[in-house]
C-alpha cells in the first residue's frame, strides 16, 4: 500500500465521518464546523487525484463563501442566554479538533511528498476553459437543473423573507401591533 494510498483513506474517513457528524448535530454552529472540515477533506482528495483547480475552488466557494455566509445568517438569527452557556463548553468541539487536526496531518504528507520525494502522482492537468468546455458539453443538464434548483431556491428565500414583511405592512396599516 502507497502512502498516497493511505492519505486517501484516511481522507475518505474524515470525510465520512465528518459529514456524518455535520447533519447529525442539533446545534447549527457545530453543524457547519463539521461541514467546513467535511469540504477541505474534499479539497484535498481532488487535489490528491490530480485536480488542483477543483481542490481550490472547493475551498474558496464551498468552505469560504458559502460557508461564511452559513455562519453569518446563524450569528444574525441570534442565540439564547442557555445555548450561549452550551456554546462555551469545550467537549462538544473535541471531534471537530481532532478531524482538523488530522486533515492538517494528511495535508501535510501531501505536500511533503510531492515532486522531489518519488511518490509523486501524475495528475490529469486541464486548463479552466478545457474545464468549462467539457463541462457544458458532456454534463449540460446537470448544470441546468442545479442552476434552476439555485433559482429556486433564491426565489423561494425572497418569497420567505418578503412575505414576513408584508404581514408586519399590513397589520401596521389596519392599526394592529
Amino acid at each position: 500500500m502507497t502512502i498516497y494510498s493511505i492519505i486517501f483513506y484516511l481522507l475518505s474517513i474524515v470525510l465520512i465521518v465528518s459529514t456524518a457528524m455535520a447533519v447529525s448535530r442539533t446545534r447549527l454552529v457545530h453543524a457547519i464546523v463539521y461541514l467546513i472540515i467535511s469540504f477541505f477533506a474534499t479539497a484535498l482528495l481532488f487535489y490528491l487525484l490530480g485536480a488542483p483547480f477543483i481542490a481550490a475552488l472547493e475551498v474558496i466557494i464551498y468552505a469560504g463563501a458559502i460557508m461564511v455566509m452559513f455562519l453569518f445568517v446563524i450569528m444574525t438569527a441570534g442565540m439564547g442566554e442557555r445555548e450561549r452557556k452550551k456554546a462555551r463548553a469545550f467537549w462538544p468541539w473535541v471531534p471537530a479538533i481532532i478531524f482538523s487536526a488530522v486533515s492538517l496531518v494528511l495535508l501535510a504528507a501531501i505536500i511533503w511528498s510531492g515532486p522531489g520525494h518519488g511518490f509523486f502522482l501524475e495528475p490529469a492537468m486541464a486548463s479552466p476553459l478545457d474545464f468549462g468546455i467539457f463541462i457544458f458539453r458532456e454534463f449540460w443538464f446537470s448544470v441546468e437543473v442545479a442552476s434552476f434548483l439555485l433559482f429556486v431556491a433564491l426565489a423561494g428565500a425572497l418569497y420567505l423573507g418578503r412575505e414576513k414583511r408584508w404581514n408586519k405592512e399590513s397589520h401596521s396599516a389596519r392599526g394592529v401591533s
